[in-house]
């Protein structure tokens, strides 16, 4: 049995606005114990990028500035974006493939959940 991803998906969905700053970013990720968020365009609901941990330490590294800086001006785009009932085993070689450690999820109604390579792993962890 294959089961969909919308069996690991996370929810409820924390994003990020495209014209947040980057500061706002990092309280969000902090404030919801997350390591990434997807950033979506207001209007449409849109993702049009992730801002992960590591993409944060880059941007820190270049010295750049969070208060003055939006997170469209950061962010990775063109993030993999899957439909809820896609397999979990088209996703996991999806995301091996394109060498990336997280997916949105998205059903008729938009943005369903977001997964990310920890939620594989949580598969092999029994529940306490």
């Amino acid at each position: 049995m294959n089961p969909t991803i919308s069996t690991l998906m996370r929810r409820p969905v924390h994003s990020a606005g495209m014209d947040d700053s980057v500061a706002d970013v990092e309280a969000l990720l902090a404030d919801k114990h997350l390591t990434w968020v997807p950033v979506v365009e207001p209007a449409r609901g849109e993702v049009v990028g992730v801002v992960s941990a590591s993409d944060l330490v880059a941007f820190h590294a270049q010295g750049r500035d969070a208060a003055a800086t939006r997170a469209w001006q950061m962010c990775s785009y063109k993030p993999i974006v899957v439909d809820a009932a896609m397999p979990v085993s088209m996703v996991a070689a999806l995301m091996v493939e394109r060498g990336i450690h997280h997916v949105v999820v998205t059903d008729r109604n938009g943005i369903a959940g977001v997964v990310s390579s920890l939620d594989f792993v949580r598969t092999f962890v029994p529940s306490h």
